[in-house]
């Protein structure tokens, strides 16, 4: 075998391996760019998918009375009256609450009305206490202006049982809503509750601190 024959193998075996190794190296970036190319294409997907998901929707809401800063106030659907109270600053030393479902859920255009201390005094100046209280506070008087946030309507009487807390499962938030109960009754009446369901509402009076004058002004507001 001539020394040419084996000059000539040696080069195509060098030439054979260099193409090999380019070959190899393009394919690789190529792959790399590929890959690269297909996690912008995911990241754009996923940025346009945020971008898409749906804004929360907007209620605008007007609250009136014992609130620091009344006025018209944009909250998302979902937000709750006590929410609003929030946004316009908290109540003022004269507000009180008590004909008032913080819990209840706004709706767009709705109108709050806060009452001062010796406007729901005057509303109690009847016997039948929480009725008057209620009545006083839906405005049956068309003259008046509608006070969206009460806590009970006119609607049919399975409507306001609805709207009643339900002392078995009512959060510590919502127990507060009651008048006369604070924080310290409502966490009383959730650990009676842990260890002896509530058969009717007349055994909440067994909670330690709840008695007839207190259970007279709840009893129209809750229900088992």
């Amino acid at each position: 075998m001539s020394i040419w024959y084996r000059k000539r193998k040696l080069i195509i075996i060098i030439v054979s391996i260099i193409i090999f190794v380019l070959s190899l190296t393009i394919f690789l970036l190529t792959k790399i760019d590929f890959s690269k190319e297909e996690d912008k294409v995911e990241e754009i997907s996923s940025i346009e998918k945020i971008d898409k998901k749906e804004e929360p929707k907007l209620f605008k809401v007007d609250i009136k009375g014992e609130v620091k800063n009344p006025g018209i106030y944009s909250l998302n659907e979902g937000s709750r009256v006590i929410d609003v109270i929030e946004s316009a600053h908290g109540l003022t030393n004269n507000a009180d609450t008590s004909v008032i479902n913080l819990s209840k859920k706004i709706e767009d255009e709705m109108v709050i009305i806060i009452y001062s201390k010796s406007e729901v005094s005057d509303f109690k100046k009847t016997k039948e206490v929480e009725k008057q209280v209620q009545d006083k506070c839906i405005q049956k008087d068309t003259n008046a202006l509608k006070n969206d946030a009460c806590i009970e309507n006119n609607k049919s009487n399975e409507t306001n049982k609805e709207n009643k807390v339900n002392i078995n499962t009512a959060s510590l938030d919502e127990l507060m809503t009651l008048n006369g109960i604070g924080e310290t009754r409502a966490k009383d009446i959730i650990k009676y509750r842990e260890k002896t369901k509530f058969e009717k509402i007349e055994d909440i009076k067994n909670v330690q601190g709840i008695g007839e004058s207190l259970f007279a002004k709840i009893k129209e507001n809750i229900t088992v």
